[in-house]
C-alpha cells in the first residue's frame, strides 16, 4: 500500500470488531500482513481457529484479562494493555506489517487502561504506508477527530434483548 488510513469502527451496535476482521481476510488475501492486537479479550473465539490457519498473514495476540464492563478494573487488566500498548509501538516501528488492528482500543482507553494520548501519538507516528484500525465502543472526540474514517454501528433492534445468548460462529 502506498498510503495507509486510520478507520475507526465504534458505538453501541454489533459489528465493529467483525468488520475489522473482514478488513484483515481481504488485506490477507490481498498478500498483506496483519496484526490484530485485541484488549480487554482473553477468550479464544471461534475466529482464532481460522485465524492460526492463516498465521503466514496474520498475526493475532491478546492483551487483556477478560471483559471489564461489570466488573471492578484490576491492576493485572491496567499491566496487560500496557504490555499491549508497548509491543504495539514496536510492531509499528518495524514496519513489518500492513495493516495493524487494535480491537477494542476505544473501551481500553473508556477504563483507564490506556490513555488517549498514547493512541493518538501512536496514530501520528504511524508509518505512512501502514493501514490503522480502532475499535470498540466509546470513542474518543480525539480520535475520531484525527481519523480518516469513522464508521459508527448502532443498536436499533438486538435479539440479546430476548434473552438470546451468544452463539458460537456467531457471535463467539
Amino acid at each position: 500500500m502506498r498510503r495507509g488510513y486510520v478507520q475507526v469502527y465504534t458505538g453501541n451496535g454489533k459489528g465493529k470488531t467483525t468488520a475489522a476482521l473482514g478488513l484483515a481476510l481481504r488485506a490477507a488475501g490481498a498478500g498483506l500482513r496483519v496484526f490484530i492486537a485485541q484488549f480487554i479479550k482473553k477468550k479464544k473465539c471461534s475466529e482464532h481457529k481460522m485465524l492460526e490457519q492463516l498465521r503466514d498473514h496474520i498475526t493475532i495476540r491478546q492483551y487483556g484479562k477478560g471483559l471489564i464492563l461489570k466488573r471492578a478494573i484490576t491492576g493485572a487488566d491496567i499491566s496487560a494493555a500496557q504490555e499491549g500498548l508497548s509491543e504495539i509501538k514496536k510492531i509499528v516501528e518495524s514496519k513489518e506489517f500492513n495493516m495493524i488492528i487494535l480491537d477494542e482500543a476505544n473501551v481500553a482507553i473508556h477504563c483507564g487502561l490506556i490513555s488517549t494520548d498514547d493512541l493518538l501519538d501512536l496514530i501520528s507516528n504511524k508509518p505512512v504506508n501502514l493501514e490503522l484500525v480502532i475499535t470498540g465502543r466509546y470513542a474518543d472526540e480525539r480520535v475520531i477527530r484525527k481519523a480518516d474514517l469513522v464508521t459508527e454501528m448502532r443498536e436499533i433492534k438486538h435479539y440479546s434483548k430476548k434473552g438470546v445468548k451468544a452463539r458460537v460462529g456467531i457471535e463467539k
